[in-house]
């Protein structure tokens, strides 16, 4: 109770020191403007006195201002019109007039501009405050249309920060969205593997489980994290690629050209995996005779650049399933555009063999965040050849 009393005055302090210094700094002026007219008509008026009156006027508007504001809030024109309001404030002229008379009157007593000298308070003074009404009324509804616009430029504000926070949360249901489902599209392709191989090598299918719940528990560790380092993204790869290697056995050729330095580079996580296992299902598994998949990771000038190289024989085809979809719309969100993804078939694997064998690429092009080190020469996926 205590707390929001103190709030409560603390917000009401703080409206008069803002209008106490927004209207006092003009007091000066309005002083000097005096003092020149007095004296060109002849008067010897003192500057000192006409700051007197002057910071009597800018009090007065500086006492009024903040209640004007605080029924602006309350009671505001919007659309449609209300006309009831704005007779409201047409009429609200008339007790402003009133008031300012009366806190003018206290603040300063009658001045006598022939004679330079303040007069005692009257009846007659107060009705001479009040024939400056068409000023004080030009002060009043400059206030009210000050207060308007102060008032539809905090609700434009407060709307703008709302709708970038739902955006925002939008964003990231969107994004749990999609991890939600490549997870459950990498896990039934792997399982799907393994059943396969149940019939044919029952030991080797038991190891694929063990290394398909080591996998899963990195899913599991990085399942909220938006961004992880690039090392134990390319961990998580090799781990995919052992249990497809156990599946497909001599008929996969895997290799890994990693520039040293990057891996503590930050990449989202399962970035690589989509990308690996288009090409081992639409490039070599199809393919009777296998085929090979290259890693390359390098230092480009618009970030780093992953890049998933592979054979395509027969009937193999790039591929566009649900984990590229995924992958596309993650990096729309994560990084807007300044990330980006690409496919091509060329005719050549960047190893001379070219004939007769087409070649399924997919890059993406991520921003470089994080901290590289230029000084480790070997990463978690050094360049490498498995066979």
């Amino acid at each position: 109770m205590k707390a929001g009393w103190w709030q409560k005055a603390a917000k009401v302090g703080r409206a008069y020191f803002w209008s106490i210094l927004l209207w006092v700094w003009f007091a000066p002026l309005m002083a000097g403007q005096e003092t020149v007219r007095l004296r060109a008509q002849g008067v010897d008026m003192s500057y000192w006195k006409m700051l007197l009156i002057a910071l009597a006027w800018s009090m007065t508007g500086a006492t009024l201002a903040p209640p004007i504001f605080y029924i602006v809030r309350r009671y505001p024109i919007s659309r449609p019109v209300q006309w009831k309001r704005v007779g409201g404030y047409f009429l609200g002229a008339i007790p402003y007039l009133l008031l300012s008379v009366c806190i003018r009157s206290l603040l300063l007593p009658p001045f006598d501009p022939t004679t330079g000298q303040f007069l005692h308070r009257s009846f007659d003074s107060f009705v001479g405050n009040a024939q400056l009404f068409a000023l004080q009324t030009w002060d009043y509804s400059v206030m009210v249309v000050a207060a308007h616009a102060y008032e539809y430029f905090t609700r434009e504000r407060k709307q703008a920060l709302e709708s970038a926070k739902l955006q925002q949360a939008l964003a990231e249901s969107e994004l749990q969205a999609l991890k939600s489902q490549l997870q459950p599209h990498f896990l039934f392709n792997t399982l799907h593997g393994i059943s396969t191989l149940i019939e044919v090598d029952r030991s080797r299918a038991k190891e694929m489980v063990l290394k398909l719940s080591s996998l899963l528990r990195t899913v599991l560790q990085d399942g909220t994290a938006d961004l992880i380092p690039l090392e134990e993204e390319l961990k998580f790869a090799e781990a995919y690629l052992d249990i497809e290697k156990m599946r497909l056995g001599e008929r996969l050729e895997i290799r890994y050209n990693v520039q040293p330095g990057l891996g503590q580079l930050l990449v989202p996580p399962l970035i690589l995996q989509p990308l690996v296992e288009n090409a081992i299902v639409h490039g070599v598994a199809c393919s009777r005779e296998g085929g090979w998949l290259a890693i390359d990771i390098r230092r480009v000038e618009k970030g780093i650049e992953l890049s998933v190289r592979n054979s395509v024989r027969g009937k193999g085809t790039p591929g566009s399933g649900l984990g590229l979809e995924n992958t596309a719309a993650r990096l729309k969100y994560l990084y807007a555009e300044e990330a980006g993804m690409d496919f091509a078939i060329g005719l050549e694997d960047g190893c001379g063999r070219s004939e007769g064998h087409g070649v399924a690429v997919g890059t993406i092009v991520l921003p470089a965040l994080g901290t590289e080190k230029p000084e480790v020469a070997q990463e978690a996926a050094p360049a490498r050849s498995s066979v």
